[in-house]
């Protein structure tokens, strides 16, 4: 599975650590602060999130990006020692409108114009006939 990680230390010394940590497991840094693996399995998945949680304090933050868990994207992350997952689940989008129904269809929070019948003329402001 792929797994990237992403890092904000609290400190400078918490940064070194976990990259050592990382590096341990395989991972490569790709940019500050982001680390990244094709070849990880769950139950190496498991042990590291374990080690990161006893290498990080409060102060510490970690996004953790896992493709594919069940065919979907998963999102876990560490903040304030507490951590949360969340599954993309993958659903159908509305369909897009079409140009044809695009242009004839009136802008959110606009009133549609009225059609004028033949032969009137745009009336001016404030006049009356």
């Amino acid at each position: 599975m792929f797994v990237s990680i992403a890092v904000d230390p609290g400190s400078e010394g918490r940064a070194k650590e976990l990259a050592d940590l990382l590096g341990q497991y395989g991972f490569d840094k790709v940019q500050r602060g982001l680390w990244e693996s094709a070849f990880v399995s769950p139950e190496t998945l498991v042990r590291l999130k374990k080690d990161l949680d006893r290498a990080t304090d409060a102060f510490d933050r970690l996004r953790i990006f896992q493709f594919p868990v069940d065919g979907t994207l998963a999102l876990t992350t560490l903040r304030d020692k507490k951590w949360r997952r969340m599954v993309a689940k993958g659903g159908a989008l509305p369909p897009a409108p079409t140009p044809k129904s695009a242009a004839s269809a009136p802008r959110p929070g606009t009133q549609a114009a009225r059609p004028r019948s033949a032969g009137q003329s745009p009336q001016k402001r404030g006049s009356r006939r």
